[in-house]
């Protein structure tokens, strides 16, 4: 496996929460892995305002650097998007920005956000990526997924969104140490078990992916859309 890789996700940590193990996996195949976060992820936190916000921030955007240097990512770009408000910015805005991501990098896979997430940002992140990836003639996308993040996909509930239901699931039986190290630079993001965005719950998900096919450990996504 040889392609260009874009990981498109609203905030820092949603790229390892999500599919960590898979972008070490594929990037130790081969693959450019490029990431593109939409905010910050502290804009929104309650008490932090002015030089404390800043310093917030900064830590997060150099946890998000460490973590995709440690999983061999080629890039990591973040955008300034407000956290947890996502909803306040022009669509069009948001769909603008991930085009020129994709132009730049013109990936042959692009990995995002659920449809049906609790949170507002992974949302309409899902949605512009919808947008900014229309299938048109000659265009570089082939294959568009979409991943669970814990804390936010399972706690959808049927009467409101459409449920997660895999359909493809990508074998980090040999990346899950990697991708539980890659959360470790978000330490401040995890909470304690049994909270599901704790490490015992991230790797209890990712053993029950891999029991669902058949291996120790695996990542699962939605399929949006495969072109062959």
């Amino acid at each position: 496996m040889n392609h260009s890789v874009a990981v498109i996700a609203a905030h820092p940590d949603d790229e390892v929460l999500g599919c960590g193990g898979t972008i070490a996996k594929w990037a130790n195949e081969g693959c450019d892995v490029n990431i593109l976060l939409m905010t910050s992820g502290e804009g929104s936190r309650q008490g932090k305002i002015g030089r404390d916000l800043e310093c917030a921030e900064q830590a997060r955007l150099s946890a998000a650097e460490r973590s995709a240097d440690f999983l061999n990512s080629r890039s990591v770009t973040t955008l300034d998007f407000p956290d947890n408000r996502m909803s306040d910015s022009s669509i069009l805005e948001v769909v603008q920005a991930i085009e020129a991501f994709i132009d730049k990098h013109r990936p042959r896979i692009v990995l995002t956000h659920h449809a049906g997430d609790v949170n507002v940002d992974h949302r309409i992140t899902h949605d512009a990526v919808l947008a900014a990836c229309r299938p048109q003639p000659g265009f570089c996308v082939q294959e568009l997924l979409f991943f669970e993040v814990a804390s936010s996909t399972e706690w959808n509930t049927p009467a409101s969104r459409q449920v997660f239901s895999p359909t493809y699931f990508c074998d980090i039986s040999d990346t899950l140490k990697a991708k539980l190290t890659a959360l470790d630079f978000y330490k401040e993001e995890m909470r304690p078990f049994p909270h599901p965005r704790s490490i015992d719950g991230v790797k209890a998900l990712a053993n029950w992916r891999g029991c669902s096919i058949g291996v120790s450990s695996a990542e699962a996504f939605m399929v949006g859309r495969i072109i062959r």
